[in-house]
């Protein structure tokens, strides 16, 4: 089917993120929150970065002004019934998932696509809470969306060809290289990238090295662009530690348990850069 039309359910910091690169693509965007406070701030967060991203001469002045006429706020589950394409992008916890999934199963015709953004969660227990688990699929952008290449696309045991075909073809749209995963916690990227920050946190925690030198060490002798502590902090330290402890109870494996730091930094509200605190203090 032709997808003109791109709900998103959830405008935190990914979803923000999706909304602004379905509109700039040229889709319609229809973006659903919980309810109207979520919905402003997620609105303003990604009209910010779109003015930014003209400011800087990524986009014209008429480009920024024609993505933000694309993109339509609405507050009630129900609005999104127009959308031909749907993409869940909320907290990465399963229940409050299979909720929308339920929900929007009833709301949209029956040909849709159900994607989510999870970097986690299985995709056959969400797609089995609807009628329609051939059209549930993985669709896992990157942290900053906009400036990220990668498509993690998550197949399920029933996803059909068409609808991982159809996935692929928007993601190209969007200007993502697409790789194809299958339905195992972690999929690629957050199967290997848990423990490498896991690590990192536990040599931290040992007094091996400074964060400042273990970030360095990395950057400078293995040519990553940033530091796994970092890193961690731009991922939100809250989604890592709720993904290690899907990973730890999936595979049962050591390398996938979360270290007490993590979790009581996580306890603490300290998040990383979404709150303005993590293994480093961005409130200035």
């Amino acid at each position: 089917m032709t997808i003109e039309t791109i709900g998103i359910v959830g405008c935190g910091l990914m979803g923000s993120g999706i909304v602004e690169v379905c509109a700039r693509s040229g889709f319609n965007v229809l973006v659903g929150e919980m309810n109207e406070d979520l919905l402003k701030a997620g609105l303003g967060r990604v009209r910010k970065s779109i003015e930014r991203a003209a400011s800087r001469g990524k986009i014209s002045a008429e480009e920024a002004e024609a993505t933000l006429r694309r993109i339509r706020g609405v507050a009630d589950l129900q609005d999104l019934a127009p959308a031909d394409l749907v993409i869940e992008a909320i907290t990465e916890n399963p229940e409050p998932k299979k909720m929308v999934f339920r929900t929007l199963d009833a709301v949209l015709r029956p040909e849709v696509i159900i994607a989510t953004n999870t970097s986690s969660i299985s995709i056959a227990a969400l797609a089995a809470v609807t009628g329609r688990p051939d059209k549930v699929i993985g669709m896992h952008f990157f942290n900053p969306v906009p400036v990220m290449q990668l498509l993690e696309l998550v197949r399920g045991i029933l996803t059909s060809d068409e609808t991982l075909a159809t996935a692929q073809e928007v993601g190209a749209r969007l200007g993502k290289t697409t790789v194809v995963a299958k339905d195992s916690p972690g999929f690629i990227v957050n199967r290997l990238l848990i423990p490498y920050i896991i690590d990192a946190i536990k040599l931290y925690e040992a007094g091996l090295a400074t964060k400042e030198d273990i970030d360095a060490g990395v950057k400078l002798g293995l040519a990553h662009p940033m530091g796994p502590l970092t890193l961690a902090d731009l991922v939100g330290l809250d989604t890592t530690l709720a993904v290690a402890d899907v990973l730890y109870e999936e595979y049962g494996e050591p390398r996938f348990k979360a270290p007490p730091l993590l979790r009581q930094m996580v306890t603490a509200g300290l998040l990383g850069r979404k709150s303005g605190r993590g293994f480093y203090d961005y409130r200035e």
